[in-house]
């Protein structure tokens, strides 16, 4: 009966290649898994970067369609001042046209940053030129540049001169 001895060495051999060939099954199992998902969240990335595109691409049409009217209203004014040579007339005909814009710019949320005789501020302000003569806080003397906010977040700072 010397074969005896060997069945529990095979049985345990037996047992080992079950348990390597399920945990190889296993294994196999979760790297596919783990492809398929990284393949459909590639695919959802791509998906919502399209998306997004087209949402930048839309909004930006539709300012520019709310643009259109003030620049019709440019062109206008444009040929009737080389038909007329009326200067008064040419310039209500900007300053209208120039309100237009200012106000669709500013429904879009763009607000102008009001600097001048206001303390300074390194958020708001972008410090161009530095005078002395004031006393205390520095303060604004005079704005370069006009800054803006767009819906509420510096879009770009008002270029001054501060009087310290």
């Amino acid at each position: 009966m010397a074969g005896t001895g060997n069945t529990g060495a095979d049985t345990v051999d037996a047992d080992l290649d079950v348990d390597l060939a399920t945990a190889k099954a296993e294994a196999a199992e979760y790297l596919d898994s783990l492809q398929r998902l990284k393949a459909e969240f590639d695919n959802y990335r791509k998906r919502i970067a399209k998306e997004q595109a087209g949402l930048m691409e839309r909004a930006a049409a539709a300012l520019v369609l709310r643009l259109l009217p003030v620049l019709d209203n440019f062109e206008l004014a444009v040929a009737s001042a080389e038909e007329a040579k009326d200067f008064e007339r040419m310039l209500r005909g900007i300053e209208m046209v120039f309100g237009e814009l200012r106000e669709v710019l500013s429904q879009e949320g763009l607000e102008r940053i009001n600097a001048k005789g206001n303390p300074f501020d390194p958020n708001l302000h972008e410090a161009a030129l530095q005078v002395d003569g004031g006393d205390g806080e520095p303060t604004v003397a005079d704005e370069l540049r006009t800054g803006y906010l767009f819906k509420g977040r510096v879009l770009r700072p008002a270029m001054v001169k501060v009087i310290r």
